[in-house]
């Protein structure tokens, strides 16, 4: 590639002028994968089913890989270079007249123990010292940390990453989908069916069917309803969250930094709402519904941390269902038994923060350019038989 900065959007080629690209699924990959081809100047159409509790709606939006608990390096790898993705996207959809995603660098406090202090410290640091954008990384003793939050509740230390970013998934979406139409992109409403022989073919959509020489499946946890029809096997399972939205009387939470609790939950702010969540449900299926448990278990979490919360009115509730493959790193790669179809899919909890990037080397696969980063690790359908002799045409 021209450019070997991890995380740069990839420069535009003159192949894309020629090519037909149909994008399945409307969330953030999709979104962005959408954008960059258009921008590239491929006859690129996205469809999106609009299904309720897709995951990028209802997301948190914490941009913090660095303070993850995550262990696998593969995932942290392609983690990160999401995060370094995007000061270069934001410049791009700014010049595209899309100024506002909800995007604040505002820090976050990753809460420990004195007896775990050093060793969380040493791991969160050593991810930190590669990234100028993760900031300084300090420890907190309880009071500094409550000074940053006045909501919390801890007494032990917390891990300060002052580089930890917030965004809304709805306003990402929504400025990816005005800048990419503006670029030339078609967007529709509709479930795609893909047609196949030995390489894909079109797609078809409520009648019309939409030539493709190339299909960028991500379509989120729906993936098995796509690629089935075709003899494919998507690894994809649902693992459904629930999010609380609430706004504090007399608070001004804008600058608040992110709170990450011991447990898998959080909390975090905007100008006008404080966020918290989630659960991590993964025997709920797609059932599309705020339950009594779930609030009892975000609303309870939250106020073990903030019981100042205590008073805050309940704004709304979200439920989501983020597309969980075989570990936590994306499905993201070509697909060699169907030549033409790229899957970009399985981010989990972490869509918000490697989403825009996975979409956009999805972007660059499309356009037959090598991507920066060595897929071998995201294979799409890894742990998983060939499907050679087994798909059909459609």
């Amino acid at each position: 590639m021209e450019s070997a900065t991890l995380g740069e959007p990839p420069a535009p080629t003159e192949r894309s002028l020629s090519m037909s690209v149909v994008v399945i699924g409307g969330g953030v990959v999709g979104a962005s994968a959408t954008y960059q081809l258009a921008r590239s100047g491929a006859d690129v159409t996205l469809i999106d089913a609009e299904y309720d509790g897709r995951a990028t709606s209802a997301g948190a939006g914490i941009i913090s890989p660095w303070s993850s608990r995550e262990q696998d390096p593969d995932w942290f790898h392609i983690a990160a270079a999401g995060a370094e993705h995007y000061p270069a996207l934001l410049r791009q959809l700014s010049d595209d007249g899309q100024t506002d995603v909800g995007y604040r660098r505002v820090g976050s406090l990753r809460l420990t123990t004195d007896a775990a202090v050093e060793t969380e410290f040493a791991a969160v640091r050593d991810r930190a010292a590669g990234s100028a954008l993760a900031g300084t990384v300090d420890v907190l003793t309880g009071s500094a940390a409550r000074a940053l939050h006045p909501l919390l509740e801890h007494d032990g230390p917390a891990i300060h990453v002052a580089g930890t970013a917030r965004l809304d998934g709805r306003q990402l979406r929504a400025a990816l989908w005005a800048a990419a139409r503006k670029h030339g992109a078609r967007i529709v409403t509709g479930r795609a069916r893909i047609r196949a022989g030995s390489a894909v073919e079109a797609v078809e959509i409520d009648g019309e069917v939409i030539g493709a020489d190339v299909v960028i499946e991500a379509s989120g946890v729906w993936a098995p309803h796509v690629l089935e029809p075709l003899g494919l096997r998507s690894p994809v399972t649902a693992m459904r969250g629930q999010i609380v939205h609430l706004r504090l009387p007399g608070a001004e939470p804008r600058e608040w930094p992110v709170i990450l609790p011991m447990s898998a939950h959080y909390l975090l702010s905007f100008d006008d709402r404080i966020v918290v969540g989630a659960t991590h449900e993964s025997d709920a299926g797609l059932d599309h519904r705020l339950t009594v448990a779930g609030l009892h278990q975000v609303l309870g979490e939250a106020l073990q941390v903030a019981p100042g919360l205590a008073d805050a009115e309940f704004l709304e509730g979200r439920v989501g269902f983020r597309p969980v493959g075989p570990d936590a790193k994306p499905l993201l790669g070509t697909t060699p038994d169907l030549p033409g179809l790229i899957i970009a899919n399985g981010l989990g909890a972490h869509g918000l923060t490697m989403g825009p990037y996975v979409g956009s080397i999805a972007a660059a696969l499309a356009e037959g350019r090598e991507p920066e980063v060595d897929l071998t690790p995201y294979d799409p359908f890894r742990g998983q038989p060939s499907m050679s002799g087994n798909r059909f045409s459609m």
